[in-house]
């Protein structure tokens, strides 16, 4: 672990189900002289094999399987071999119903579906460990495979009694004694306090369901369950002798799992992303899509992989709609811009039957090589070989978001001030967008980074503030860190119980202001935001706010802006306090965008966070990525009309055109060698 994880080539390729077609081997063997002309490197093996690979209970098949990673390898390409856990086979949950999980209502699932199964049972571990043995032992040293894919997007989770008492354990662990979880649950409130840890059961609607620190507890059990079992995979991978590194493909903002917490145990981070382009305008989806690479990139700061992308359309969306002229080449290349080290599809050749019979392929129905798909993905294979030298480079971040999973699980929970949507998310992506707007590199945090490389640090509704990050906080800004927190900061601890003596807790004289009141606004009404005069950052618009407004009592900060209308007209809408060598500036409301765009241009500039390039047009997206040597700046152009950037002094063109327009989803690559 810790070691960064180079290939020497951009991996391309992606999932590949070759066991639909081991009666026609005619197929297999075009599909391989396909992939040679797509310039395809890299394939997935064994994601769904369970049941090929053991069709009856101790009766294994690998022959299949070497022979076609064999096959590969003679012509190239190498093997990402997945264990088979993601969907277990027939014989298993007939003959072990334990396996089947049981939903919150308490009834056990019949068999069918993908993660229909228990992470707790020990028959199913027992028997994917014994499996994932002999794999690794067979296939684990081939010089073909190159990495190890535990299972298939972990999701989910399981109430069984196996479950319960497991949960149980964890909570005594944490606890030590019903008394202190009591305590730390506000259990008193409604009569509700436990007498020992056997009486506790998962949340339920049919039971308890509105005790707020036993909901974010269970939800971190059932990522530490999750972790406990792919560290059992991990196990059995390397009893069967192979050393290679681990990774599990994660999804799209995905609220079931903290997946921060995966950052040991993975070797390196994967991803699969399906964007819906087209949708509304590029730019809006790319900046969406943008912060999800940027969040698993900054799991653990060093480059990712796209796992899976759709070469044309999904089949599982409300509307599936096909991927523009353009549109798969500067989606791909914009996971290579934020740090991914791969573009790898879901699916290879697509399949006749089934759930996702009718889902985007690199081959189709047809079979041929001669499609509009096809076309695009070998475009997309030479450009990743004509900016291969860019692989296994590094971001290097002078801002950062905190986007913290268990703070949104507790905010999502709190019932009030806003039920229909607190917009969290939409207040950490608008301070992403704006600081990307100026074309700088963002990572995307947790609570759990250090803070130590940030010039600038955005920490949006940081309402659960877990033990002694705001003491982080304060010796952040005390070291001369520019801080923004917003409304509803600092309310709770991490076990979502609420702090006394004001709010943001512990924070009150780094900020200079406290917390009094939030005004939940009707989803039709707005108030704004004017500028005092002399303002020092000079901001002079005026601004709409809406969904949460707060109103803060001032000690000892700066005014900067106040609220037009309400009774709460000329309380505080923005702040600041110099503290230590640092600053913390206060939005005390749900702003528009454009306020952010103007707080950010003035914030980044003071704190001396210089952009890439001097002026970003609209619609533009610009990253840097950089090794020892050298320097790469990739542009893109999601704007519906051509842009014009000049090529700054010093840089070279790696890939795309030489002049200075950039036409609607074009792409370019700039390289300057680094002064020795």
């Amino acid at each position: 672990m810790g070691k960064q994880i180079k290939y020497g080539r951009f991996l391309h390729g992606g999932d590949y189900n070759p066991e639909q077609w081991l009666d026609n081997p005619e197929i297999l063997k075009k599909d391989i002289e396909y992939f040679k002309k797509a310039h395809i490197n890299t394939v997935s093996l064994g994601i769904f094999s369970w049941a090929v690979l053991e069709p009856k209970e101790g009766e294994y098949h690998f022959e299949w399987l070497e022979e076609i990673v064999q096959n590969l390898y003679k012509e190239g390409i190498s093997t990402i071999l997945a264990t088979p856990s993601g969907a277990r086979p027939k014989w298993l949950a007939d003959k072990y119903p334990e396996v089947l999980r049981v939903n919150e209502n308490r009834e056990r699932n019949l068999f069918g579906g993908r993660h229909n199964h228990c992470y707790t049972s020990p028959i199913y571990r027992e028997k994917i460990t014994k499996l994932d043995q002999m794999l690794s032992a067979r296939l684990g040293k081939h010089p073909g495979v190159i990495l190890w894919h535990i299972s298939n997007e972990f999701g989910g989770e399981c109430h069984c009694p196996l479950c319960q008492e497991k949960f149980r354990e964890w909570l005594e662990a944490k606890y030590e004694t019903i008394e202190n979880l009591n305590d730390r649950w506000c259990t008193t409130f409604w009569s509700h306090k436990y007498g020992s840890f056997s009486e506790i059961e998962s949340p339920s609607p049919r039971g308890e369901n509105a005790l707020h620190a036993l909901t974010l507890d269970w939800k971190r059990f059932v990522t530490d369950r999750t972790i406990d079992f792919i560290r059992t995979e991990e196990k059995a991978i390397r009893e069967g002798g192979s050393d290679l590194p681990i990774t599990a493909n994660l999804m799209y903002d995905y609220e079931g799992l903290d997946y921060k917490k995966m950052k040991d145990v993975l070797d390196i981070v994967s991803w699969d992303n399906y964007p819906s382009w087209h949708k509304k305008e590029e730019m809006i989806t790319a900046v969406d899509v943008g912060m999800q690479h940027d969040l698993m990139r900054s799991i653990k700061k060093e480059p990712f992989l796209l796992m899976e992308s759709c070469p044309s359309a999904t089949n599982w969306k409300p509307i599936n709609k096909l991927k523009k002229p353009g549109m798969l080449l500067a989606g791909s290349l914009q996971a290579v811009a934020h740090g991914a080290d791969s573009v790898l599809y879901f699916q290879m050749r697509q399949s006749r039957g089934a759930s996702e019979k009718f889902h985007g392929a690199v081959i189709d129905h047809y079979g041929g090589c001669d499609t509009r798909v096809f076309r695009e993905v070998t475009e997309v294979g030479e450009a990743l070989e004509q900016i291969q030298e860019t692989v296994g480079s590094v971001m290097h971040a002078q801002t950062a978001v905190l986007y913290d999973r268990e703070n949104d699980w507790a905010i999502k929970d709190i019932q009030g001030p806003r039920n229909e949507d607190m917009h969290y998310k939409d207040c950490v992506q608008k301070q992403y967008q704006s600081l990307r707007e100026l074309g700088m590199n963002v990572d995307v945090i947790a609570m759990e980074h250090e803070l130590d490389d940030y010039k600038v640090l955005a920490a949006p509704m940081a309402y659960l503030m877990k033990d002694g990050y705001e003491d982080r906080l304060r010796k952040y800004v005390e070291a001369g860190g520019t801080l923004v927190m917003t409304y509803w900061s600092g309310m709770v601890d991490e076990t979502d119980k609420c702090f006394l003596g004001g709010t943001p807790h512990d924070l009150m004289d780094v900020c200079g202001i406290r917390t009094e009141e939030i005004d939940a606004l009707y989803d039709w009404e707005e108030n704004f935001a004017i500028p005092d005069q002399d303002n020092h950052l000079g901001i002079r618009n005026s601004y709409k706010c809406k969904n949460l407004c707060e109103l803060v009592r001032v000690s000892d900060a700066e005014v900067l802006m106040r609220y037009g209308e309400d009774f709460y007209q000329e309380y505080p809408v923005l702040t600041h306090h110099a503290y230590g060598k640092g600053h913390v500036y206060y939005v005390c409301a749900d702003m528009e965008l454009d306020f952010y765009r103007d707080f950010y241009t003035r914030i980044t500039k003071e704190a001396g966070v210089k952009p890439i390039l001097e002026s970003v047009p609209e619609g533009v997206s610009v990253t840097v990525r950089e090794n020892e040597t050298a320097e790469y700046i990739f542009i893109q152009n999601y704007a519906r009309e051509a842009q014009t950037i000049a090529i700054p002094n010093g840089y070279e063109v790696l890939y795309g055109s030489q002049d200075k327009i950039f036409q609607p989803l074009q792409t370019k690559v700039l390289k300057k060698i680094k002064a020795i």
